[in-house]
């Protein structure tokens, strides 16, 4: 679509742009009041040098829509972090913007200041709009309870009966829990989406396995929280209607998903493509050109990629995913599956079978049937598709690669 007539469609909600060249790569992201109107600001005719030399090469706009504008910040500060886009300049040296300075106490406050005077004390920022900034902060206390005020009384003060203060001042939190919280909303607004997530994960699972449950219970809650913050309007729905259409015993938020393409056994190649919590990675996607099978075998060819991919990633000891979507039936997934057992991994696996979208399982003698109108499925079949689209796509330019050998 063109990128002007891809605008027109754009929605007037809140929420983050992704600016991308024609080749894919992360140009400029940004955050909007109204998505429709701020990217088609960019277009009009009496830009900046700078938007101009930007808007050259932008092709394609991708937008994540978010219940209101501090949600899009602290989403718009992940996204910076995790693509790096080369035309994001920080405000970090303009000191008329306000920052979020945090103290060095033993209980750190957090507040909004526009100096920074304390050399002890974490600034993050600046943000040119403080409201947006306060409003985020808001947000966050919900989730990770800090204290904005001098604790000199024995007394709860109101933010503690709102369970926006954890008390540290009546000994209701140690100041080892307490610095936690602090680290983690440090963590948000530097955009370390990723790591934190994975951190409480793990320390859920930590406090699981010692058998102390109220604790963990308490960190899922954090945890799903913050999730639904990262996600914009629709993404969690889908996640979470994914863990109970599949009875997951966690909610699936990095899933792989698997496809193989050949034309008459030539050519054959595989994709792996890989979403994080909803949200396809493409740095992280990978595409394989088969190798030691010969002639139209799709088990053997799923069974290759297995043993490539996965034996790579413990050997690099990196993460595993939550889920693996094989595109295809009960075959394709038990083949996926018996590659996982002879690598001793614990990967829950599914295939989805084109004709009438049924889910299987490899232990399955039957598959199932997910309503149509379920997010979850939903989720599961954009994957897949994009999965399909990433195999199809190596497999056609090594066909076009072959074709210009031969015609040498």
């Amino acid at each position: 679509m063109d990128i002007r007539k891809k605008i027109k469609t754009l929605p007037f909600t809140p929420g983050v742009y992704i600016m991308k060249s024609k080749e894919g790569e992360v140009l400029y992201v940004g955050k909007a009041t109204s998505l429709k109107k701020r990217v088609s600001s960019y277009f009009l005719k009496n830009v900046s040098l700078k938007t101009g030399i930007l808007i050259s090469q932008v092709k394609d706009v991708e937008y994540i829509e978010c219940e209101n504008e501090e949600q899009a910040l602290i989403l718009e500060a992940a996204l910076i972090k995790e693509k790096k886009p080369k035309y994001n300049i920080s405000l970090r040296d303009d000191k008329s913007y306000p920052y979020v300075e945090i103290t060095n106490e033993a209980f750190p406050r957090i507040y909004i200041t526009r100096k920074r005077l304390n050399k002890k004390s974490t600034y993050l920022g600046p943000y040119p709009q403080v409201n947006i900034a306060k409003s985020a902060l808001n947000i966050l206390r919900k989730i990770f309870p800090y204290c904005s005020c001098r604790c000199f009384k024995k007394t709860e003060c109101l933010f503690s009966h709102l369970k926006l203060c954890p008390a540290p001042c009546s000994g209701k939190i140690s100041e080892n829990d307490y610095r936690e919280n602090i680290k983690a909303i440090i963590r948000v607004f530097k955009g370390e989406r990723e790591e934190l997530i994975e951190y409480l994960r793990k320390k859920m699972e930590t406090l699981s396995n010692e058998n102390r449950f109220e604790e963990a219970a308490e960190l899922r809650d954090k945890l799903n929280a913050l999730i639904n913050l990262y996600q914009g309007k629709d993404l969690t729905h889908e996640l979470i209607s994914l863990k109970e259409a599949l009875r997951l015993s966690q909610t699936p938020l990095y899933i792989e998903a698997m496809d193989i393409s050949s034309l008459g056994g030539k050519e054959a190649t595989g994709s792996v493509v890989v979403f994080k919590n909803a949200i396809p990675d493409k740095n992280s996607y990978r595409r394989y050109r088969i190798k030691h099978v010969s002639g139209i075998d799709d088990y053997a060819c799923i069974a290759e990629i297995m043993q490539r991919r996965y034996t790579r990633l413990v050997a690099e000891n990196k993460k595993l995913p939550d889920l693996l979507i094989v595109d295809g039936g009960r075959g394709h997934v038990q083949t996926a599956k018996r590659e996982i057992d002879k690598l001793n991994l614990k990967i829950p696996a599914i295939g989805i079978a084109k004709k009438n979208e049924e889910i299987w399982f490899p232990e399955g003698k039957a598959p199932l049937v997910i309503p149509k109108t379920n997010s979850g499925l939903h989720l599961i079949q954009r994957i897949r598709d994009e999965a399909h689209r990433f195999a199809r796509k190596y497999h056609l330019l090594l066909r076009r690669k072959k074709l210009v050998e031969k015609n040498k």
